[in-house]
């Protein structure tokens, strides 16, 4: 039990953090932005837009599941990141909620990530946003996933 907690605590942590980081970031002033995650006004390359509504290109970390942070990208090393198609290996954490969610226990799948299906993004038209995201288990998944998961990307 005691594993349990202290890995929940890490995830969590990690996830709490990651939420900071980025609030802080959209708050801030701007200033020389990394490379990983500049944006260019209409460069033709796709973001993926995040829980926090934020333009994001080449993202080390992504949270799938907004709403409660069960699902969450890891390690994200991409390969790709092109004006069709993004592609890339990460680690997708998820809980497996047992007995419920706020006690479960988060577990690491490998997987390939691709996004891709970009539209003009509603908030900022002159960018396109991927709007779907296909996960790849590579070795082992959750209960009850497929091998191959898609998710429709949010506007």
């Amino acid at each position: 039990m005691r594993n349990h907690t202290i890995t929940k605590a890490v995830v969590l942590g990690a996830v709490a953090s990651l939420a900071a980081v980025m609030a802080t970031a959209s708050a801030a002033p701007a200033t020389v932005p990394s490379a990983a995650h500049t944006v260019p006004r209409q460069s033709g390359r796709p973001v993926v837009v995040d829980c926090f509504w934020q333009p994001e290109v080449r993202p080390g970390a992504f949270v799938i599941a907004c709403g409660d942070g069960n699902s969450l990208l890891s390690s994200v090393h991409w390969s790709q990141w092109g004006p069709s198609s993004a592609v890339g290996e990460a680690v997708n954490m998820v809980n497996d909620c047992k007995p419920y969610c706020a006690a479960g226990r988060f577990h690491s799948y490998p997987v390939t990530v691709r996004l891709d299906h970009p539209q003009p993004w509603k908030k900022r038209p002159q960018l396109q946003h991927y709007t779907r995201m296909t996960l790849t288990y590579t070795d082992g998944r959750p209960d009850g996933f497929g091998r191959v998961v898609t998710y429709p990307l949010w506007d």
